[in-house]
């Protein structure tokens, strides 16, 4: 059986390339690659308020259909400001408001890995996103894709990352 792995970008640009090279590097029949950019769903900034006025918007139980037939996970974003860019946790919030009794379905002990392209350092986005999706269930594998403008993905790291995340997908 074909393991579903849903590749997250918080942004477009280099971090979908990213992204995109990981699928082309990736040469296994039995994975089949989604590319789910945040940035197609038009989500309000995530408040109390914004929910009891609004609702959930349908854009929100859209991203959380897409997520939970997932067995497991590439989160790729870049570091704004020494952490996640907005989009990411702001997607999150509204996933975990969705309106489903158990949300966390969708991410609970499913295996991940994290990724960046970042114009800087990238160090504190893969420990925020570490932080923030390991809270909510993801299991997270330890080696991690860090990419910048002068440094290039490591196919060894992504080889080893990847057999690692269908070796851990196959228990799903």
């Amino acid at each position: 059986m074909k393991k579903n792995i849903s590749i997250i970008v918080a942004s477009d640009g280099k971090n979908l390339e990213l992204a995109n090279q990981i699928i082309t590097e990736t040469q296994d029949d039995s994975i089949n690659f989604t590319i789910i950019r945040l940035s197609e769903y038009e989500l309000p900034l995530y408040t109390n308020e914004e929910e009891q006025k609004n609702g959930i918007p349908k854009a929100a139980k859209e991203l959380y259909s897409q997520l939970k037939p997932s067995h497991g996970y590439i989160f790729i974003a870049p570091e704004y400001n020494g952490s996640v860019p907005p989009i990411f946790i702001n997607s999150i919030a509204w996933v975990s408001r969705s309106g489903n009794e158990d949300w966390r379905e969708v991410f609970n002990e499913k295996p991940g890995i994290i990724a960046t392209h970042s114009g800087g350092g990238g160090i504190h986005v893969l420990e925020a996103m570490q932080s923030q999706l390991s809270f909510i269930g993801v299991n997270i594998i330890a080696r991690k894709l860090h990419t910048t403008y002068s440094k290039p993905l490591n196919l060894d790291s992504l080889k080893a990352a990847m057999r690692q995340l269908a070796q851990y997908a196959n228990h799903q």
